[in-house]
């Protein structure tokens, strides 16, 4: 980046938050990170005495968020940079998988990064200029069996990010959807809620998907080092695109998946245009 930037972060603790507030506290930019506790605040700010501020916050906190923007703000900075990376994977087949955890999942995936945006939002109006980049995922345009929770809240960024943008466009504000393929991060380890299995008929089609998973977890072809440096070069460019795929694995399964779509299209287009009056 040519000047040097504030970037509001949520989740720094792990993952995409650690690298992505790493590479930009090293290109000369401040950071002001949300994090679960004391010990990771602490372990957050050693990062940089004069550009690492921790600060507290669970983003589910709805009623607390706007307080913690706004001191941001005031005490920090004005905010160039929102980056919703806060977020965590549910796995579990949709049958046996409690309603409470697909509420907890979209409380932190989605109405939690609504949240962050709601808040900045006045701020970066004002000023007429603004990035936001939510994190979202490949999952958030593809699905596979066993983490509809977590798709649907993906798919649900997606939409919301797209949508925003076109509102925002005009106030010199940009926004732009994220989707990482597979990476290098706790995703698939001790970020992710599993649901235990307890329908035997889901055995067959399940079972083999979250045991590769497992033996997956920490072998991803994504670095989470270069994805940090893409999203900062995308928080350099003149102009952001509305959804940026990360990952060789992420353009590869996206692409498949719009093919087989547009497949599909063709083959019921006869009934889809038979509704018009």
């Amino acid at each position: 980046m040519a000047s040097s930037k504030i970037l509001l972060i949520t989740g720094v603790s792990s993952g995409f938050g650690r690298a992505l507030a790493e590479e930009a506290l090293a290109a000369g930019h401040k950071v002001a990170g949300t994090v679960r506790s004391a010990q990771a605040k602490r372990d957050f700010e050693s990062l940089s005495a004069s550009s690492a501020f921790g600060r507290i916050l669970d983003v589910t906190d709805f009623d607390g968020i706007d307080g913690v923007v706004a001191e941001i703000e005031a005490n920090i900075g004005p905010i160039d940079v929102l980056v919703n990376n806060a977020g965590y994977g549910h796995e579990g087949v949709l049958e046996e998988s409690p309603l409470a955890e697909m509420r907890r999942q979209f409380d932190v995936n989605v109405f939690g990064a609504v949240a962050m945006i709601k808040a900045a939002l006045p701020f970066m109006r004002a000023r007429r200029r603004g990035r936001i980049l939510n994190i979202t995922s490949m999952g958030g345009l593809i699905t596979m069996p066993g983490i509809a929770y977590y798709c649907g809240s993906k798919f649900a960024l997606e939409g919301i990010s797209e949508s925003l943008g076109k509102e925002v466009a005009p106030f010199g504000i940009s926004v732009t959807a994220v989707a990482p393929g597979s990476f290098r991060t706790d995703w698939a380890g001790r970020s992710m809620t599993r649901t235990p299995r307890s329908i035997p008929d889901y055995d067959a089609t399940f079972d083999p998907v979250r045991r590769a998973r497992e033996e997956k977890s920490g072998k991803q072809l994504g670095d989470p080092v270069k994805a940090a440096r893409a999203m900062l070069a995308l928080i350099a460019a003149d102009r952001a695109p509305a959804h940026l795929l990360l990952g060789s694995d992420a353009l590869a399964l996206v692409r498949a998946n719009q093919a087989t779509l547009e497949d599909e299209r063709r083959a019921w287009e006869t009934l889809t245009v038979s509704t018009d009056g």
